[in-house]
């Protein structure tokens, strides 16, 4: 990656992002559960995998999704593979593919499109979702409105080996063209590439 900054943060494109995605995480998270009566705080770590996507994944992906296989490029995919073990000891393992189609491309690199999944997080099913990449920032912002949460998930590149993580999860409205308001959960991780 070049050494361009903005705001303390290496500017990277789509493909330097990417690129540095792939490999093996360690990854500390907290979630801050303020939905809960309680106000529960839970603290986990997880492992992740990330390896390129195969074309057959991609095609996978592309056909779970209701996508003609035949896309145009460029698409940007992973196959992802993690093990989380939460302070209270739920264990949770899961992999899945994921493709990044782009629709737009804005000046400055700004590149915006659709996030699919053969299996999501918070419901096992294929799932089409939204994306938004900003090179000023280095960071991959991701938004996915589920049944009953609107999941808004941005990745920070703030080194090649040092992601920073935010999650935020929203009551999800009666209206999509609602703003989103009841606030219900935020996560915060850190992100370290392992060799």
């Amino acid at each position: 990656m070049g050494d361009r900054r903005a705001g303390g943060l290496i500017m990277t494109t789509i493909d330097e992002f990417f690129d540095a995605c792939l490999g093996k995480w360690s990854i500390e998270r907290t979630y801050h559960y303020l939905g809960d009566a309680e106000g529960r705080v839970e603290r986990s770590h997880t492992n992740y995998d990330i390896r390129p996507l195969t074309t057959d994944r991609q095609h996978k992906v592309l056909a779970d999704n209701e996508r003609p296989t035949d896309a145009p490029e460029p698409l940007y995919g992973f196959y992802l593979a993690f093990d989380t073990v939460s302070d209270r000891g739920e264990k949770v393992a899961m992999d899945l593919n994921i493709l990044f189609v782009p629709t737009q491309i804005e000046e400055g690199g700004f590149l915006e499109g659709d996030y699919l999944r053969d299996r999501a997080y918070e419901e096992a099913r294929p799932m089409v979702s939204h994306f938004r990449y900003d090179p000023e920032r280095a960071e991959l912002r991701m938004t996915t409105r589920y049944t009953r949460v609107v999941s808004v998930d941005s990745i920070t590149l703030v080194q090649p080996d040092l992601r920073i993580r935010q999650i935020q999860n929203f009551r999800r409205p009666q209206f999509d063209s609602l703003p989103l308001r009841e606030l219900e959960l935020v996560g915060f991780g850190v992100e370290k590439k392992v060799s």
